[in-house]
């Protein structure tokens, strides 16, 4: 008998691997996006906490009911309900984030195909879901930052029971988030503040450091193309510094436009996913440049104060076209025979 290091091993293709297995894409995702949880609920308390751990136990329950056992392992429903928590304003009626992170995996994602499928984020699903379905609780839930009381209390609003006006009004505990602030013409933020994100805000958009940060190291670990983010911050920073430059007094400056709202989040964890973005390096220039200019133009000139998410949903629907224009030519094409 033939010792075993001596037997020869027939497989099956593929024969090199990346090491890319959709588990470990989810970790190292989820891992990029711990400090800017952390910080969130150091500067929103129990609200930040509640509206994460009910948008990932909302969306693993969608997961283990429309998608097969197998894929609760592999991190998806976690990080979609961890992306979908840190997008919503903190003091958000909790029956609502259960109700779109429901939204975002069951309609966004499993109606798609499952993992892979989707032509849209499931995120981007939930969220849009909410703001079409409860426009008054996305636009005013919001908790001023640093608040006390904030690590043994609730907001009175997270509490409210389904389909029921809240008991507490949502004015009552809200502040003007940056971008609404501008939007009024009211005066901004410091940068160091905004930047830092020591302000109102969604749950985890408000620290554009720290996203930027958990973008560089998915970069490093090259679990993103890096060339998307640099595109679409790169195009909201130009055509940001173009209009500041015309007028400074409407619009405003380049590194403010670049660290208010869902900019960072959007550019480095949502226009990223593989599902939903262009397979080629043209393709990804491309697409970052059309979404960072389509958030300045809904930003600028539409009655919306944020346009980070419809800008994605509709760069999203562009990826299959772009796809088509950029993939490379056949080595054959145009060679006469």
């Amino acid at each position: 008998m033939m010792p075993s290091s001596h037997l020869l091993s027939l497989r099956g293709a593929p024969h090199l691997h990346a090491d890319s297995a959709v588990p470990r894409l989810m970790l190292h995702s989820v891992i990029a996006l711990l400090p800017v949880s952390v910080f969130a609920v150091f500067l929103f308390g129990l609200a930040a906490l509640a509206t994460v751990a009910v948008a990932i136990l909302a969306c693993l329950l969608a997961e283990r009911v429309c998608g097969p056992r197998s894929a609760l392992g592999d991190g998806s429903a976690i990080l979609t309900g961890l992306l979908l928590g840190l997008s919503l304003p903190p003091a958000l009626p909790l029956w609502m984030v259960a109700f779109g992170a429901f939204v975002a995996v069951a309609v966004g994602k499993h109606l798609f195909g499952g993992l892979g499928g989707p032509a849209f984020h499931p995120v981007l699903v939930g969220r849009v879901f909410l703001q079409a379905a409860f426009p008054s609780a996305m636009a005013q839930a919001w908790v001023a930052p640093l608040a006390a009381g904030r690590a043994t209390e609730l907001p009175a609003t997270s509490l409210a029971l389904p389909f029921l006006t809240p008991d507490a009004p949502y004015d009552g505990i809200s502040g003007a988030t940056p971008l609404s602030a501008l939007k009024a013409g009211e005066a901004g933020e410091p940068l160091l503040s905004l930047w830092l994100g020591t302000v109102s805000g969604s749950v985890g958009e408000t620290s554009a450091l720290l996203l930027l940060l958990g973008g560089l190291y998915l970069v490093y670990r090259r679990v993103i193309d890096w060339r998307i983010p640099a595109a679409l911050l790169g195009s909201v920073a130009l055509f940001s510094a173009v209009l500041h430059a015309i007028d400074p007094e409407r619009f405003p400056a380049m590194m403010t436009a670049l660290g208010s709202g869902a900019l960072m989040l959007g550019a480095w964890f949502l226009a990223t996913d593989p599902g939903i973005s262009p397979t080629t390096r043209r393709g990804a220039w491309l697409y970052g440049l059309a979404i960072g200019l389509l958030v300045v133009v809904i930003r600028q000139f539409s009655g919306q104060a944020e346009g980070v998410m419809y800008a994605l949903l509709l760069g999203s629907a562009l990826t299959p076209h772009i796809d088509r224009w950029t993939r490379p030519k056949p080595l054959s094409e145009g060679v006469e025979e």
